[in-house]
C-alpha cells in the first residue's frame, strides 16, 4: 500500500515538476513530513528518488531539445556543493527543530510559488545577468534544497526566469536536468552524516517508478502547460499541509491552527480569483481582435 500511495505521489508530482520546473521535492517532502516521517528522512528519501527521477526528467527535455548545458553547468555545479552542505547542516538539527524548520521552509516556497502563478510576482527582483553571473542561484537553491527537502526548482526557475532571457521552455529543462547533480550530492551529505537507514525505501522506490512514467509527458507537453492553475493548486497544498505539520510538531492551539489555515484558504481565494480573472480578460482582448478585423472581401456576383 505504501508502495501504491507513493506510486502515485511520484507521478502526479514529476508531471507537474517536469511542466513547471518546481513541485516534486515539496511535493514529496511535504507528504513524507505530513505522514511522520522525521525531517532528515523526508529530505534524504526525497533525494533519494529525485536521482532517479531526475535522470529521466533530464534525458526527456534533452530529448526535446529544452537543455541549455552551459546553464546547467553554471547552476549545477554549485548547486551540487549547496545541496551538500545543507544535507550535513541538516543532521545537525534536533529532530523536532528540523521538522518544524524544513515545513517553515517548505511554506516560504510554497508562497512563492503563489505569487509567482497567481499574481505573476517573484520575490527576485527582475534582473538581467550573464550566464556565468548566476552561480550564486545555484548555491542558493541547492542549500536550500537539501535543508528543506524541496527548494531546488521554486527558488531556480522563477531567479532565473527573472534574471535571464532565455525561454522559458530552456529554462524549465535546464533546472530540471541540474537537478539530477543536485540529488545526487545532497544524497551523499546524508550518506557521510550516516543517515541511510533513515530512507523509508519503499517510499522512495513509489516516488521513483512513479515520476519515470510521467516524466517523458511532461517534457513533450511544457511548450503548453495550463502552468498557472497547477502552480496555484501546488502552492496550496504546500501551504495547508505544512502548517498541518508546524501545528502537530509544534504543538499550537487549536484556536491559532485555525486562523493561520482560514487565511490560507483566504489567500488561495484571492489567487484563483486573479486567475480566473486573467482568463477573463486575455479571452476578451482575443475577441476584441477578431471582432476588429476586417471583414474579407468577397465577390460581387450582381453582376453589376
Amino acid at each position: 500500500m505504501v508502495f501504491v500511495v507513493f506510486l502515485l505521489v511520484g507521478a502526479a508530482a514529476q508531471f507537474v515538476d517536469g511542466m513547471l520546473g518546481l513541485g516534486f521535492g515539496v511535493t514529496s517532502a511535504t507528504l513524507l513530513t505530513l505522514l511522520g516521517y522525521s525531517a532528515v528522512a523526508a529530505s534524504a528519501s526525497t533525494h533519494a528518488a529525485k536521482m532517479g527521477t531526475g535522470l529521466v526528467s533530464g534525458l526527456s527535455h534533452w530529448r526535446a531539445g529544452n537543455v541549455d548545458w552551459r546553464l546547467v553547468a553554471v547552476i549545477g555545479i554549485p548547486g551540487a556543493f549547496g545541496a551538500f552542505v545543507g544535507a550535513v547542516a541538516l543532521t545537525t538539527l534536533v529532530s523536532s527543530g528540523s521538522q518544524i524548520v524544513m515545513a517553515a521552509l517548505l511554506m516560504v516556497l510554497g508562497l512563492g510559488i503563489l505569487f509567482r502563478f497567481a499574481w505573476r510576482r517573484s520575490l527576485v527582483p527582475a534582473l538581467r545577468l550573464q550566464r556565468r553571473h548566476l552561480w550564486p542561484v545555484g548555491l542558493l537553491a541547492g542549500a536550500i534544497d537539501s535543508a528543506g527537502g524541496g527548494g531546488w526548482g521554486p527558488v531556480a526557475t522563477p531567479t532565473l526566469l527573472s534574471t535571464t532571457v532565455q525561454p522559458t521552455y530552456r529554462i524549465v529543462g535546464s533546472v530540471n536536468t541540474a537537478e539530477f547533480f543536485v540529488a545526487v550530492s545532497a544524497s551523499l551529505g546524508f550518506l557521510v552524516a550516516g543517515q541511510s537507514e533513515a530512507i523509508p525505501w519503499l517510499a522512495v522506490l513509489g516516488l521513483v517508478a512513479g515520476g519515470a512514467l510521467t516524466a517523458p509527458l511532461a517534457a513533450r507537453l511544457v511548450h503548453k502547460s495550463p502552468s498557472d492553475l497547477l502552480g496555484i493548486l501546488v502552492a496550496g497544498m504546500v501551504l495547508v499541509a505544512n502548517m498541518a505539520v508546524i501545528a502537530k510538531v509544534g504543538d499550537l492551539p487549536g484556536t491559532i491552527t485555525a486562523i493561520a489555515l482560514a487565511m490560507i484558504a483566504l489567500l488561495m481565494l484571492a489567487a484563483l480569483g486573479s486567475y480566473f480573472r486573467n482568463r477573463r480578460r486575455v479571452a476578451t482582448v482575443a475577441q476584441s481582435g477578431e471582432s476588429d478585423s476586417p471583414e474579407p472581401l468577397v465577390a460581387d456576383d450582381s453582376g453589376g
